[in-house]
């Protein structure tokens, strides 16, 4: 079985985790995010998982059209530029028939203010999962894992 390279992208703020509003995001930390996500890969055999994080939306858009030719998917978090980048939902978009991308959020963006229940970024992912604080990012792996073994 080939090995699959999924890229872990993190957006603005997201450094923050831990402390940042725990009553919205939990108190997990990206680092401790980050090993439970290895743990599932290690899990899901053949899996390996490259974290990234930037506050920077140039960041995020040069790593996703980066992504063709590196990695077979992308598990990304936009955070607030999901509601505001049309640059990150392009590069989606234009990588998302190469490197499918699954879009992720720990709180659920709907019950929470109106300008965050859209997503630009959404219709350049294959889906969406909300709601779950750190466990959104082990079910989008799964999922991702998935799809990309049933299209192989």
């Amino acid at each position: 079985m080939k090995t699959l390279k999924i890229l872990v992208l993190n957006g603005p703020n997201l450094n923050l985790l831990g402390t940042r509003e725990p009553e919205i995001y939990g108190t997990e930390t990206m680092d401790s995010i980050a090993k439970d996500l290895n743990a599932c890969a290690e899990q899901l055999d053949g899996v390996e998982l490259e974290f990234r994080q930037s506050n920077s939306e140039s960041d995020l858009i040069t790593w996703i059209g980066d992504a063709k030719g590196k990695f077979d998917g992308i598990i990304i978090n936009p955070a607030a530029f999901t509601h505001t980048s049309l640059g990150v939902a392009d590069a989606l978009k234009a990588v998302a028939g190469i490197v499918p991308a699954v879009e992720v959020h720990l709180s659920n963006t709907h019950a929470r203010e109106e300008i965050r229940h859209k997503s630009l970024t959404a219709p350049g992912c294959i889906g969406q999962i909300m709601g779950f604080k750190g466990y959104s990012y082990i079910l989008a792996l799964q999922a991702l894992v998935s799809y990309l073994r049933s299209e192989k």
